[in-house]
Formats: structure tokens, C-alpha cells, sequence
């Protein structure tokens, strides 16, 4: 993956795409949108029992990562993998379980990685979403997030790993 370029050893980056959806993937870009404990408003998801919840409000990605996917011929983007946020220039070796993120106002703690299911199969070329598995390829995952302070996130705002 490639190094981010960031001013505070990886720890300050940037939010680049707000992605929300009916239900399913891709999940469509907006430019600003309201995050509470429930999640990004006007997201929804058709299976609550393995998406969403107070544990999984947030799903968000690595900008660097999608983009090494896409190197890779795979025909991702942003929101394609069903992430709400994504950000770019963090270090996203050390966006895991525990730590926190100022997205804007929001301030987010990262609750777990991100299984892939096969609702993405189509982010990947050869439809094996197991390329972003945690256990198959860490370093490569999506991380879920718990919303500890609510409020209104747009594109471009800052997003620093706390």
C-alpha cells in the first residue's frame, strides 16, 4: 500500500467521499450528511443482523487501499465496498479496535475490522472479496466504528486518529 502523506506521521488525513445507500452496494456519494449513534442518516442496510448497530453505526476505508486495489485490476471505489467513510493520508495500519477518530465533529472509536460478505463480490475481479479479509490479508480490511460524539461531516473535512 502506499505510504500516506501527512504532516503528522500518518495520523492527520482527510475525508474524501460520504457514502450511504437504501440498502446494499455501491453506496452513493453525498457531500455532507449527519452522523449519529444509529450511523450515517439516510444509510440503511437490508440485513441488521451483520450490518449496522451501535458497534457498526460507521464503516469506514482507506482511500490508499482502494486505489492499490484498483492498481491490482480490480473495479473498486469509493462506496463500492459499502464503507460510509473514506478517508485519506491516515496510516491505516493504525486505524484498529480501540483507537478513536475525529472525523470533522464526529468523533468515532474503531470497534473491529470489517469481514468482507458477498454482498461486495463485485468490488473484486475475480469475485473473491477475501483480498480485504482481516484474517487473510490483514493490514487490508475495512474497520467498523461506534460513534462516541454526534454531528454534521462533509467532504474534505479533516479526519485526525486521535
Amino acid at each position: 500500500m502506499t505510504e500516506p502523506s501527512t504532516e503528522r506521521n500518518g495520523r492527520q488525513g482527510r475525508l474524501i467521499a460520504i457514502n450511504r445507500s437504501g440498502g446494499g452496494v455501491p453506496k452513493l456519494q453525498v457531500r455532507e450528511a449527519r452522523i449519529t449513534e444509529q450511523g450515517v442518516e439516510g444509510d440503511l442496510q437490508k440485513n441488521t443482523k451483520i450490518h449496522g448497530g451501535p458497534d457498526r453505526a460507521v464503516t469506514l476505508y482507506s482511500l490508499e487501499a482502494i486505489d492499490a486495489l484498483a492498481r491490482e485490476g480490480n473495479p473498486v471505489g469509493a462506496g463500492t465496498m459499502g464503507e460510509n467513510l473514506t478517508v485519506s493520508d491516515l496510516d491505516w495500519s493504525l486505524v484498529v479496535p480501540g483507537s478513536e477518530l475525529l472525523v470533522g465533529p464526529v468523533r468515532l472509536q474503531i470497534t473491529k475490522f470489517a469481514k468482507p460478505c458477498g454482498n461486495i463480490r463485485a468490488s473484486f475481479a475475480n469475485g473473491d472479496e477475501s483480498r480485504i479479509s482481516p484474517d487473510a490479508n490483514p493490514g487490508w480490511s475495512r474497520v467498523c466504528a461506534r460513534v462516541i460524539e454526534s454531528g454534521l461531516v462533509r467532504v474534505g473535512d479533516p479526519v485526525v486518529l486521535l
